[in-house]
């Protein structure tokens, strides 16, 4: 991207009672990192423009990124077995000189795997490239050739989903949008913070003088040979929006009777 071409970001709200963002994961253990992966969010875009797996994307790649924790969630762990219904010892993955799994030794009858995944977590990704490709992804976002997914295929996001381009910054355009918790986290916050109108909130953001190395900028997501490479990032809070009203007379908002109330959500 040259210094004249004209930029625009797009933003997405990702939101999911599940998300997955893995880099560093084995057939045993799959981790997720605590905030959306480049190459999570680059999958994303992909599928949603319809592109194979053996694509380029050198385009989708090079698109900086800005990831903001608006509701960091918590850790849930899966936790698998697998055994064979007739009680036999499981394959192993060596095989013999005829192509044919071996069995394990000594016998394993029972194989464990543990997945572990972010609940009720809320992230605001701002993508940032030219004004073309820019307003090509919207579109395709807002009719995906794919289903879309938060790192894995079983995490479906919640909508809104797509929240449309804005101008300026990664980091600018990251601070100037309201807060995208949810209204009960929003909520409680007010009430513990006398409904201020800007809150601090995590950022990420890719700088080539950040301090981090990270190694998930995807080169290819062919299934035999899935290649990625290294950002930098720096990490930084912004104070953004709470979209709460100032008024320290009524710590809750008025509407009608809130159920929840003597128990202090």
């Amino acid at each position: 991207m040259t210094s004249s071409e004209h930029t625009s970001v797009l933003l997405l709200r990702l939101a999911a009672p599940l998300q997955s963002w893995g880099d560093r994961s084995t057939f045993n253990r799959r981790e997720t990192r605590p905030e959306p992966t480049k190459s999570g969010v680059v999958g994303l875009l992909a599928a949603a423009a319809g592109r194979s797996r053996h694509a380029a994307l050198d385009d989708l790649a090079g698109l900086g990124l800005g990831i903001r924790i608006d509701q960091p969630g918590s850790i849930l762990r899966d936790y698998h077995t697998a055994s064979d219904y007739r009680g036999q010892p499981l394959l192993s993955a060596a095989v013999t000189a005829k192509g044919q799994q071996k069995p394990t030794s000594p016998a394993k009858h029972t194989h464990i795997t543990q997945r572990f995944y972010l609940q009720d977590a809320i992230f605001l990704a701002a993508v940032e490239g030219p004004e073309e490709l820019i307003a090509t992804l919207e579109n395709a976002v807002r009719h995906p050739a794919f289903p879309l997914a938060l790192g894995r295929r079983s995490c479906a996001p919640a909508q809104p989903l797509l929240l449309g381009q804005r101008t300026g910054s990664l980091q600018d355009v990251l601070r100037a949008e309201p807060w995208q918790a949810s209204s009960a986290v929003r909520a409680r916050w007010g009430r513990e913070n006398g409904h201020a109108s800007h809150i601090d909130l995590p950022a990420t953001l890719d700088d080539p003088a950040g301090d981090e190395v990270r190694d998930d900028v995807p080169v290819s997501f062919a299934p035999t040979s899935r290649t990625y490479t290294t950002r930098r990032t720096r990490h930084t809070y912004l104070a953004a929006p709470t979209g709460l009203t100032p008024d320290p007379t009524q710590p809750r908002t008025t509407g009608g009777h809130d159920p929840f109330a003597l128990l202090g959500w």
